[in-house]
């Protein structure tokens, strides 16, 4: 918005300047033609000396767009020009005129000889008296289209803002569940776990879905297992939801926000395993188990805590197992979760 006032200012300033330059060249126009008006009527009065009359009379009605005024010696009218036929009803008008060009313009005096003359007064053209207040009306409509501007923008803002926290109110609706669920995860940190029977599948594909109302379209997720089976095994739904989410962000981190992320559920008569692969960057051999360990992060912001809680989510309150299954740089890894069932 500052970018549109400064040029509606420089805009302004030189149109000012402009116009300023053409009135200049205008009046000296228009003061020569009421000298030629002038010259005419001394030379009509004069008419004894052989001057063509005609000619002279058809300059003087050529003038029509200056107002002038034509008096004697004594400053009385003798005739005039160009001026609102209903405004000269009032015979104080053009006496009124004359004291007012006299404080602008000095009369064109006409010699008539023998100590005698008869003076011209004239008032700027109607085109030259727009002409000098256009640059104002022009920067005056230039300001009051930015000022419109202005206010369908901010107009603009405020509904879009509107629109932002009906949006974030829709959204604190939906997660009051889930920061139920995030108080519920840091209450089961540091105290004893009860597990009972879920549905493994279940909590999987929910936290999933979770994860892609927040995450890029250009992420994909893809369920290698039939979502609509149960597969029940002894969790604590709340942590567990933890320990995908969190595989599940690093995978979206590797990726740097583009790929794949499968999930494979595979059950046996003893435990279940579920593999969390990606198409991300991989990770180094030398660094399987460091990625587990807390503090171990390879981004440059982040406290490394993810996979470390995971670990323990994993191993210290279900009595499972969680490694790399395999990772390759440059076509992605495979972490893999055995639960008993």
């Amino acid at each position: 918005m500052l970018f549109l006032f400064l040029f509606a200012i420089f805009t302004g300033s030189g149109s000012l300047i402009y116009t300023r330059f053409l009135v200049e060249i205008l009046k000296n126009e228009e003061r020569k033609k009421v000298e030629l008006w002038a010259e005419a009527t001394r030379l009509i009065t004069l008419a004894d000396n052989g001057q063509d009359i005609e000619f002279l009379s058809s300059i003087i009605e050529n003038n029509i767009t200056i107002p002038v005024i034509l008096t004697d010696e004594a400053d009385s009218i003798i005739s005039s020009g160009n001026f609102d036929v209903k405004k000269l009803r009032d015979p104080e008008y053009l006496n009124s005129q004359v004291r007012k060009i006299k404080k602008k313009n000095g009369p064109i005096v006409i010699d008539l000889g023998k100590g005698h003359f008869n003076q011209i007064y004239y008032k700027d053209s109607i085109i030259l008296t727009r002409l000098n207040y256009y640059p104002y009306i022009q920067t005056g409509i230039i300001i009051l289209f930015i000022l419109v501007a202005f206010l369908a923008f901010s107009s603009s803002r405020k509904a879009e803002n509107n629109q932002v926290w009906v949006s974030m109110s829709k959204e604190i609706a939906r997660d009051v569940e889930r920061l139920e669920k995030i108080t519920e995860r840091f209450s089961r940190i540091g105290s004893r776990v009860a597990l009972k029977d879920e549905n493994l599948a279940a909590i999987i594909s929910g936290t999933i879905g979770y994860l892609k109302t927040r995450t890029s379209s250009k992420v994909s997720f893809v369920f290698d297992f039939d979502t609509s089976l149960a597969v029940i095994i002894p969790l604590n739904a709340a942590l567990f939801e933890w320990a995908v989410e969190n595989i599940s962000k690093n995978a979206i981190d590797a990726m740097e926000g583009s790929g794949i992320i499968t999930y494979r559920i595979v059950e046996t008569d003893n435990y279940v395993q579920v593999d969390i692969s990606d198409t991300g960057k991989g990770i180094p051999k030398g660094a399987f188990k460091k990625i587990f360990s807390p503090g171990y992060t390879t981004k440059q912001r982040g406290w490394g805590l993810g996979l470390s809680l995971t670990k323990r989510i994993v191993e210290e309150f279900h009595r499972g197992k969680i490694y790399v299954k395999h990772s390759e740089p440059g076509i992605g890894s495979s972490i893999r979760i055995i639960l008993n069932k």
